[in-house]
């Protein structure tokens, strides 16, 4: 049965995210307003099991909205699917006090933070990702950033593309969603938009359009890849070779998770962080914040996890209509 809590513990989970210490700071000041104690848990599941956990206050959060990655560390946990250890981390965190957790990070911390709320904790998890796919929200912490990342990146690499007249293939993150690639690649301009969820391998279809648009006058071509779709260098071979036009691939990688939160990802994140802390001292538990319709929301992390989420049927529309023909 789930209680109003005392203490609460926070930690950041999976993959780090521009804004998680937004949300890091509203969870312990927000505590600290209700007269909670609050507990950082360094480096995820993984410190938690190894009682990595320090005493958190008001100057503990200090400056820090404005920096990206997270001051507690994160780290990806396989021993927590195992029932042993998902019990060791339940009685951990009674051995410190701790009754009450917020978990910051994707699909994979949530799951983790539900088997925590069975073992007796009061969790509540706070979508924490850049690669938005957490079904049940609108918003997860990091997107805008990284897409804002990846934006400038294109917009540079357009300069050169034109002045050298190439194909550029662009790899953005997302090896199952292609959501970054498809803000992207409409924010850039980009003549292609390659996601895991609609692209099907067609390449002789591409090669065939920018032949096509070569002999147009069209002098430089942007393709924003998914990572998910396949390797963006051998795709740059397959082109030149095919049009003789020279074709360079970039892969963005990780400076997409990197750099100072957008204004967007602070308040948002602050939003969820408190609203996380809010549900808590309410007794709530097993349960996952969000934005939907303009409000943000809650929902019990089992009917999160079995929701699905596709691109934006609009958005993906649009991109047929203002590609160059």
């Amino acid at each position: 049965m789930s209680y109003a809590v005392k203490t609460i513990g926070v930690l950041t989970s999976g993959g780090d995210a521009p804004g998680m210490n937004a949300a890091i700071r509203a969870v312990v000041r927000t505590g600290i307003s209700c007269g909670l104690n609050i507990k950082g848990i360094r480096h995820g599941f993984a410190g938690l099991l190894e009682e990595d956990i320090i005493d958190m206050n008001n100057l503990s959060v200090s400056d820090i909205i404005q920096l990206g990655g997270t001051i507690l560390y994160t780290a990806r946990c396989l021993e927590f699917k195992k029932k042993e250890y998902q019990e060791k981390g339940a009685e951990i965190c009674r051995k410190h006090g701790i009754d009450g957790v917020v978990v910051i990070g994707g699909d994979g911390s949530f799951n983790g933070a539900s088997r925590l709320a069975e073992n007796g904790i009061n969790t509540v998890g706070v979508p924490g990702t850049i690669d938005l796919d957490i079904a049940c929200t609108e918003y997860t912490i990091g997107f805008d950033t990284a897409i804002n990342t990846a934006m400038e990146a294109i917009d540079k690499l357009r300069d050169t593309s034109e002045s050298h007249e190439r194909c550029s293939i662009v790899e953005v993150m997302g090896r199952t969603a292609g959501h970054i690639a498809l803000w992207t690649g409409i924010a850039s301009g980009a003549e292609y938009i390659l996601t895991t969820e609609k692209y099907h391998g067609d390449i002789q279809r591409i090669i065939g359009k920018i032949l096509d648009r070569r002999r147009l006058g069209k002098k430089n071509h942007i393709i924003v890849n998914a990572e998910g779709v396949g390797s963006s260098t051998e795709m740059a071979k397959l082109i030149e070779l095919a049009t003789g036009i020279e074709t360079r691939a970039t892969v963005l990688g990780h400076i997409q998770r990197g750099g100072n939160p957008t204004c967007k990802d602070r308040v948002y994140a602050s939003a969820l962080g408190t609203k996380a802390v809010e549900l808590l001292c309410e007794g709530k538990t097993n349960r996952i914040v969000g934005y939907r319709g303009g409000e943000f929301v809650d929902f019990d992390i089992q009917e999160a996890l079995s929701m699905t989420k596709d691109l934006d049927p609009y958005l993906f529309h649009i991109t047929h209509k203002l590609t160059t023909k």
